[in-house]
């Protein structure tokens, strides 16, 4: 088949700069440095505003998807910023390859760069699907090990800063403490060999450093997100909703990204259980599986045995409450995973839920706003709102939504 794509090349690699956008920025922050360990030249993309809106609506439909909308618009933006060679400039997505719009990105992007002028500009599929070849990008098992434990740091910083903000003494003190350990982890991943018995001392470290974070003992309204990935976490998406809840007198829970990876690990097991597909690659998976989850579990011992604060859900206790309610092999989008996050969320004392979604989104308008009704019918106490993002959706109906839920705020 003819090839229709620019392929990122070996040679590229020595000069180029690859643009990342941006959907979390302690995590992203972590992998681009993974990313230039290993000799590329990465960079995050932290741009935010409504012209990012705009010119991604300038070059694509305004009815695509509403985080390709925004990735598109980061891109160009970036490219016409005049801060970049535009000839030894590479960009670079995400994406899990299954089925639902996201899966069109990288065409998207490609017709969008010529549509403004550089279709010579290499998109890189950063999937595990093989969508595409790309000689000057390959994944390596320890470049993979350390992105591994990119998510992971970032998690543990997210769920501690998000617990510490809505009552620290000193406005701003988490956050500050969760750059400052995003750019000291980021060094340390950078520098020689990576050792398992220093990333659990560093877990214990940070738990240790926000534990000392003084903090007012005054009770707030719980609030967990649930949604679309990229709307769920990404400030740019979802117009800094944890900011905006935390504002509100609101502490959020946001479930960690990786999750998110062993709900994909996840689903290629059940794809051999139920549908008889990955045969050959069964077993590694279940390898991966079981080796990700321990590492989960040693997070969950650590916050537990070094402070107050509530730890991850166990991804295991995650997946059994969904039964009754969702098939396992319902997988589009973010898929019975969503279910069972609002449901985790719940079960941990959490009722009150955002759950986002982009206008449109239809794994995710099933999984999550189609799921609200059974949901409350089994879980009355349980306090649901579901918000559209789109570009051409007003902040200000968003958030009038959300202050409703929270005045009827319930747990």
């Amino acid at each position: 088949m003819e090839q229709k794509y620019i392929p990122f090349t070996e040679e590229m690699k020595k000069d180029y700069t690859i643009l990342i956008p941006n959907m979390l920025p302690m995590h992203f922050t972590l992998i681009s440095k993974v990313f230039n360990n290993y000799g590329f030249n990465t960079e995050l993309l932290l741009t935010q505003g409504q012209r990012i809106k705009d010119t991604g609506l300038r070059y694509c439909h305004n009815d695509t998807c509403y985080p390709a909308i925004l990735v598109i618009g980061q891109f160009i933006d970036a490219l016409q910023s005049g801060k970049y060679d535009t000839d030894k400039v590479a960009l670079i997505m995400f994406q899990t390859g299954g089925g639902c719009r996201a899966s069109n990105y990288i065409n998207l992007i490609r017709k969008a760069l010529a549509k403004a002028g550089y279709a010579h500009v290499p998109v890189i599929s950063f999937s595990f699907s093989g969508l595409e070849q790309h000689p000057g990008f390959k994944l390596t098992l320890p470049m993979l090990y350390r992105m591994m434990y990119a998510v992971l740091y970032a998690d543990l910083l997210m769920l501690l800063r998000n617990q510490c903000t809505p009552y620290e003494m000193k406005k701003g003190e988490a956050q500050r403490l969760s750059e400052e350990w995003t750019d000291r982890l980021a060094n340390e991943m950078t520098s020689g060999k990576m050792s398992y018995k220093k990333v659990k001392e560093n877990y214990a470290k940070i738990v240790e450093s926000f534990r000392n974070i003084p903090r007012a003992e005054i009770k707030k309204v719980k609030v967990g997100v649930v949604g679309e990935i990229f709307v769920k976490y990404s400030p740019l998406a979802n117009n800094n909703l944890e900011e905006f809840l935390v504002n509100e007198g609101a502490e959020v829970t946001v479930p960690g990204l990786v999750d998110f990876c062993l709900y994909c690990i996840y689903n290629s097991l059940m794809d051999y259980k139920i549908y008889g597909l990955n045969k050959k690659t069964y077993h590694a998976y279940k390898i991966v599986y079981k080796f990700v989850l321990s590492k989960q579990r040693d997070i969950i011992d650590i916050v537990k045995a070094n402070s107050d604060f509530e730890p991850p859900t166990p991804f295991t206790h995650t997946v059994s409450l969904v039964q009754g309610y969702i098939g396992i092999g319902t997988k589009m989008g973010e898929g019975w995973l969503l279910t069972a996050e609002m449901l985790e969320l719940a079960d941990k004392g959490i009722p009150n839920i955002v759950c986002t979604q982009p206008f449109g989104c239809l794994p995710n308008h099933i999984c999550g706003k189609g799921m609200m009704k059974p949901i409350k019918e089994k879980n009355p106490n349980i306090n649901i709102v579901a918000i559209d993002y789109d570009a051409g959706a007003t902040a200000v109906n968003q958030e009038n939504r959300i202050k409703l839920m929270l005045a009827n705020s319930k747990g």
